[in-house]
């Protein structure tokens, strides 16, 4: 399904402004300045942890009487929520009592914000949710870090502060809110910070507002324009797979779908899914070097070979790193271009046997596609390849060079 709310900036004067960096006729762009980003960013989160605390105590003082029971922190119903942000009414949906499993990838573009300004990624990123869950997804993924640029494209120390810790986190308490108000299940991507650690973490929310757990991402890369090496610690978690009232879903983050193993992991451990969170685009060092299609068939290897459907969503666009070289910070010609990333795009749905069955046009896309999870246990059972697995031959995975280890080694 398009999103039929994507700005067209093809009447824009991409000259008319310096910060405008000419983009080869491209219409998807978005260009930031480290420094602008984070201001907006903080801008953002002081006016929704001031709305969402607001709202928490006007509820506490509405039940100070109550005597209800949680085993999670009582969900807020944020009417500030809805109208100070997007605007976006909610419906109740009643997709927690049909218990099916259908999937929802999200493509996001950046073109509809506002250069070096995050707030048109926070309002596209509900009314996507929105629009997923009213044509009948419960399992709806957002991209990787939807939440602003990928803003790992070079080493800026004070991004840092893009970082929240988990129980604090606006973002995820936000998607609490809509996850109970639409009864749907929402993997939720965001920059933590734990004591002196940061990660690339998921959320998982689950149909009912609770949080059913934290994954860190395992695999960290490190290359020009993607030096998440600098901003990310590896992920100290494992690999989950979440019970939730739709399924089993197993979430891991955008590096780690080039690994076998994580996939293999999650399969083993029951997941009827598996959702993959991107950000991948063009190489700055050779923008000629297309990985899109090697992307695509590395996951549809893992969905083949553990007969599991796979989702995977990225951004789409080009995203444009600004440097700051004159002397007044507001002075938009103060400011050239320093590297640029143009996201694929090209968000898709697998079935069971690895084949797409659905790919997001060029744009934000939104892709929703039935799982039929009892069906696909029963084929991978009969096909026998859990069945027939060998792990006891397998332990020279626990090395990094392939050298064989002790045989006693394997049963550590």
């Amino acid at each position: 399904m398009a999103d039929d709310q994507t700005v067209n900036n093809s009447n824009e004067d991409v000259t008319a402004t310096p910060h405008s960096i000419p983009c080869d006729g491209e219409n998807e762009f978005y260009a930031y300045e480290p420094s602008r980003l984070l201001e907006s960013y903080s801008k953002l989160r002081t006016r929704m942890k001031a709305a969402q605390e607001k709202t928490k105590q006007q509820n506490n003082d509405e039940e100070n009487n109550s005597s209800k029971s949680s085993l999670f922190p009582k969900l807020m119903k944020s009417s500030a929520a809805n109208t100070t942000t997007t605007g976006i009414s909610f419906q109740h949906h009643e997709n927690s009592q049909s218990k099916k499993l259908v999937v929802a990838a999200i493509q996001l573009t950046a073109s509809f914000s506002s250069n070096h300004d995050i707030e048109g990624f926070w309002a596209r990123a509900k009314a996507s949710v929105v629009a997923a869950a009213q044509t009948g997804a419960t399992v709806i993924l957002l991209p990787e870090l939807f939440l602003g640029p990928y803003f790992c494209q070079s080493q800026e120390a004070s991004l840092y502060g893009l970082a929240d810790d988990a129980q604090d986190n606006f973002v995820v308490r936000e998607f609490q809110i809509i996850a109970k108000q639409l009864g749907v299940v929402l993997p939720i991507s965001f920059y933590e910070r734990k004591n002196n650690a940061h990660y690339n973490s998921i959320s998982m929310i689950d149909a009912d507002g609770s949080i059913l757990g934290i994954y860190r991402k395992s695999h960290i890369p490190d290359g020009t324009g993607y030096q998440e090496k600098f901003y990310f610690s590896p992920g100290d978690t494992g690999f989950h797979v979440w019970d939730t009232m739709f399924g089993k879903v197993g979430v891991a983050i955008c590096w780690d779908q080039w690994f076998p193993e994580a996939a293999r992991s999650m399969a083993l451990m029951g997941a009827d899914v598996l959702l993959y969170p991107t950000a991948i685009g063009t190489e700055p060092q050779d923008p000629t070097i297309d990985s899109s299609s090697h992307w695509q068939r590395v996951m549809q290897g893992h969905s083949a070979a553990n007969m599991i459907p796979i989702v995977a969503s990225n951004r789409y666009g080009t995203e444009i790193l600004l440097e700051l070289v004159g002397e007044k910070e507001r002075d938009e010609q103060a400011y050239k271009e320093k590297q640029r990333i143009r996201f694929y795009g090209k968000s898709f749905v697998t079935d069971e046997t690895g084949a797409i069955v659905k790919e997001a046009q060029d744009g934000a896309d939104i892709l929703v596609v039935p799982v039929d999870a009892k069906k696909n246990r029963e084929t991978r059972a009969a096909w026998g390849l859990f069945r027939d697995r060998r792990p006891d031959l397998y332990g020279i995975l626990q090395t990094k060079d392939g050298s064989q280890l002790p045989p006693a080694a394997y049963f550590r």
